[in-house]
């Protein structure tokens, strides 16, 4: 007979006839060690979410985001900003450091390093105990990474007149844009004195908007040779011919949005009368009755 061949295997005598099925330990046994996911672990992730949500929602009805006018490729005056997470990145690439010949360390490998060792802290630093003493290596880099992204963001924000800027690049509606004849001679002094910081169309930039200014064309020649708040003096570079053509087409432009915007007010009076008269119209009809 061969090997095995006749052979049954009816049970094995190394296994208990009376074993009972595992049954795992409640939590209990482990007082303050542990919890359950379900309600306990998951509400108070959620009561954290929530709160830091409705803080975030404060923010942003108390200090809405500032909206610029429509990006303008032709406005070599204006300096574009990254939003404020990526601020500190911004801040970075101004140094000698990270700028320039040595580019590359500012945008790949200072970066990448940083963004590394956050990613390999949980394994430098894999102590069973989750209080700040017992894991240094974990909690130094972290607080390390936090103070540097605060302080290039704090630096990169502070050189900024925030509300200047929003005031120079204020969006204008469809409606409200000035009309700009390119073909006046005006416009070509104005392209190669103005144009680089208060816009193609005079909406402004890097420099206030010219729309919506009450200037007579004496105090626009002026403001152009002597300058005027941020803008220094001897920035129009041109014969006196150039200046009163320029002083012109900024006065047209203006006095063409006004009565542009007097038309629109005039209109809407039209209209409001209309609507007025028609009800009076009604109630006189109504009383009849």
């Amino acid at each position: 007979m061969k090997k095995g061949k006749g052979m049954k295997f009816v049970g094995d005598s190394r296994i208990k006839s009376d074993t009972t099925p595992y049954t795992p330990r409640d939590y209990s046994e482990y007082p303050g060690r542990t919890e359950a996911f379900w309600p306990n672990f998951l509400l108070k992730e959620w009561l954290v979410g929530s709160v830091f949500l409705v803080g975030f929602l404060s923010l942003v009805l108390v200090e809405p985001a500032p909206l610029e006018g429509v990006a303008d490729p032709s406005n070599a005056g204006y300096q574009p900003l990254p939003d404020w997470y990526f601020l500190f990145l911004y801040q970075l690439l101004k140094y000698q450091f990270a700028s320039g010949t040595y580019i590359i360390f500012g945008i790949i490998i200072i970066p990448g390093l940083a963004f590394g060792a956050l990613l390999l802290a949980p394994f430098l630093d894999n102590g069973p105990g989750r209080r700040p003493p017992k894991r240094p290596i974990a909690v130094g880099m972290m607080l390390l990474g936090l103070a540097t992204t605060v302080w290039l963001t704090y630096e990169s924000s502070a050189e900024v007149d925030w509300e200047q800027r929003a005031e120079n690049n204020k969006p204008i509606p469809p409606g409200e844009q000035a009309e700009i004849d390119k073909d006046d001679p005006g416009y070509a002094v104005y392209q190669d004195n103005c144009l680089s910081c208060h816009g193609d169309s005079l909406q402004g930039g890097n420099g206030p908007a010219l729309v919506g200014i009450d200037h007579p064309p004496d105090v626009i020649k002026d403001i152009a040779q002597n300058g005027i708040g941020n803008m220094p003096a001897d920035v129009f570079q041109g014969s006196d011919e150039e200046l009163d053509q320029l002083a012109d087409f900024i006065a047209k432009v203006n006095d063409t949005a006004d009565d542009d915007s007097s038309d629109n007010d005039s209109d809407s009076n039209d209209g409001s009368d209309d609507n007025n008269s028609n009800d009076n119209n009604s109630n006189g009809d109504n009383s009849n009755e």
